[in-house]
């Protein structure tokens, strides 16, 4: 099934991360683009997700320096814009995929395109990659353990009906019964001309 394929890189992705473990270490996808394109665009997806992750606690710092906060705001900018892209790449994938299939007369459409499903599938992966690190804390109370392990059990949990839902999803639009019917995302405040601060520059 394909959540079974996208769990697995995703583990794969984080663990590769947390090996050196910084946000400014080098990327490199383990598959061909051409060969291997969703897999190619899953492992990106998941990379940009870890490294926000980690952007995300850095900024939290309360004694950071003003202008490296700045400048952090702005790779967190950066970063949310790459994680839409890859999101609609991935969309992208699955309307070729799909675009022979003819949607049956009651077909219906999904609250959420796949891809915004697999995007909170990755999130999902390294809640749980997190909250286990958590549980095996040496330095933690008992307490502590104890609730984030019942936390851990809720997030594994939570990622077995995703998935669940994800391959039923993927397994209506091939059957007909649902279709796909992609938004682009219109985000505003990066455009020169629909964000007033910005059009003021100019």
């Amino acid at each position: 099934m394909f959540s079974a394929i996208a769990n697995t890189i995703f583990i794969d992705v984080i663990n590769t991360y947390h090996i050196i473990n910084t946000v400014d270490q080098e990327f490199i996808n383990t598959y061909d683009k051409n060969k291997q394109p969703i897999e190619h665009l899953l492992y990106r997806k998941c990379w940009i997700d870890t490294v926000q992750w980690h952007y995300e606690d850095i900024i939290r710092d309360p004694n950071i320096d003003p202008i490296a906060a700045l400048r952090l705001k702005r790779q967190i900018d950066a970063s949310n814009q790459d994680r839409t892209d890859m999101v609609e790449y991935i969309d992208s994938y699955f309307l070729e995929k799909y675009k022979t299939i003819t949607p049956n007369s009651n077909a219906k459409i999904n609250s959420e395109s796949p891809a915004w499903a697999i995007d909170r599938l990755s999130i999902l992966a390294l809640k749980i990659f997190h909250m286990n690190e958590e549980v095996e804390r040496k330095d933690a109370s008992e307490t502590h353990l104890k609730t984030c392990q019942a936390k851990l059990n809720v997030l594994l949990e939570q990622r077995k009906d995703l998935s669940t839902a994800i391959d039923d999803l993927l397994l209506d639009i091939e059957k007909g019964d649902k279709y796909m019917k992609v938004y682009k995302q219109m985000k505003m405040y990066n455009d020169d001309e629909l964000n007033p601060v910005l059009r003021s520059q100019k």
